[in-house]
């Protein structure tokens, strides 16, 4: 028998982290077996229904390579094959109509139940809480335990693999597929994903849509890797895996039973994890697809080298490196943050400038750090504070890359003109 999983989305919002997290394990779990994985759009709710976000979810696969083997389909382009199936049901007295819509006759006796494969425990659900319920509303729409079961079905999905927080819609779901006298697939629920705080994840713990991840410059494959670690524990142990290696390693009994938590400062060191290790001319060219307005992306190969090991997103290269490609604007504030005596400031950089502009060219390391180490001392300023005052002076920052570093960048004329644009700025 061959595998075949769906992921079924709703086109009501961006695709956020637990839906994705639903579609890798289920494109993991296809691939591992040799299976299929079909996306299908359950779009019959039409009053919730986004017309942006049919795109949305399939740009948000595709960025992230969780390629499907059928579909997009649509369930509003099924409805006449629901219709018949509610035919079906009313022709064996099974479903009744009421107020214009259909009704499901439920066995109030006995219990539902079935072993869940995410943890192979039993779940029990008594049929006497399950009322009759409506499986075709009044506005001619099929409702979402209906449609599911019917395409589930029809195209032969052999396991359901989804969230735990739909599985109270599991017995109805059960009672369907007897009703209709079809064979059951197997069910497995995930658990739901936490902020860290163990409350409901949202927008404030970073649950925004996938697509604003890739905006905010995390890697496709940092992302896949940390959701991929979200509920499972892969056999090897490996924190950093490849989706090669995720789906190798990939089974079902390694799915946690407990809730996972979604931190996003773990996802920040994953992704920077991930910059690490990348070749400097890989990451280079990742910046200059990413940075797509920057006015000297051909420009930064040579400040790659410098920011590899301080970023952890690639959107975190423009606020550290801005200032190498255009004159920093100057706060005054961020000067007395290293001399906190304002009536030094002036005298101070006015000796760095001097200093620089006797220094023979081109400045070497060991010369530059010499002369202020001397200077430092003559003005009775820490060394760490000197060096601190010539990064704001040529940056109009307190963080930067290495910098004497950043300043061969700038090169040596640039340099000293910042530090008498500075000597000005505090005059």
């Amino acid at each position: 028998m061959e595998v075949k999983v769906r992921f079924p989305p709703s086109p009501t919002g961006n695709l956020h982290v637990g839906s994705v997290r639903t579609a890798l394990f289920n494109f993991l779990f296809a691939r591992k077996n040799k299976g299929k994985l079909i996306l299908r759009i359950e779009d019959t709710d039409k009053e919730r229904e986004v017309k942006e976000s049919y795109q949305a979810i399939y740009d948000s696969l595709k960025w992230l390579g969780l390629d499907w083997d059928e579909g997009p389909i649509l369930q509003s382009d099924r409805l006449g094959i629901y219709k018949k199936c509610e035919k079906i049901l009313l022709d064996r007295k099974i479903a009744y109509k009421q107020d214009g819509a259909t009704y499901l006759k439920t066995n109030k006796t006995g219990q539902t139940k079935w072993i869940d494969l995410i943890g192979k425990k039993e779940v029990v659900f008594e049929n006497g809480t399950i009322e009759d319920f409506v499986i075709y509303k009044s506005n001619g729409f099929p409702v979402y335990h209906f449609a599911n079961v019917v395409d589930d079905h029809l195209m032969g999905i052999t396991h359901v693999l989804r969230g735990e927080d739909i599985m109270s819609s599991t017995p109805k779901q059960l009672m369907l597929y007897t009703a209709f006298g079809w064979q059951l697939p197997e069910f497995g629920h995930f658990p739901v994903i936490l902020a860290t705080d163990r409350s409901k994840l949202s927008k404030r713990h970073g649950a925004v849509g996938i697509l604003d991840f890739k905006k905010e410059g995390y890697l496709k494959e940092a992302l896949l890797n940390y959701l991929a670690l979200l509920g499972w524990t892969p056999p090897s142990g490996k924190e950093i895996l490849s989706l090669e290696e995720m789906t190798a390693e990939f089974d079902l009994s390694q799915v946690n039973v407990s809730p996972a938590v979604f931190d996003i400062t773990k996802l920040q060191w994953m992704n920077g994890e991930y910059i690490r290790r990348m070749l400097d001319q890989e990451l280079t060219n990742k910046l200059q697809e990413f940075l797509v307005d920057h006015p000297s992306k051909d420009k930064i190969g040579p400040v790659v080298p410098l920011i590899k090991e301080r970023i952890k997103k690639l959107s975190d290269f423009v606020p550290l490196t801005d200032f190498l490609f255009e004159k920093p604007e100057y706060d005054q504030e961020v000067f007395l943050k290293v001399i906190s005596e304002k009536s030094k400031l002036k005298s101070m950089i006015k000796g760095i400038l001097e200093d620089m502009e006797k220094m023979e060219k081109p400045w070497e390391a060991k010369v530059f750090e010499e002369t202020f180490r001397k200077l430092a001392e003559e003005l009775g300023l820490s060394v760490t504070a000197m060096f601190q005052l010539i990064r704001v002076a040529v940056s109009g920052q307190l963080v930067t890359p290495p910098l004497f570093e950043s300043i061969k960048i700038l090169g040596e004329e640039e340099t000293v003109k910042r530090v008498k644009e500075a000597l000005s700025f505090v005059a």
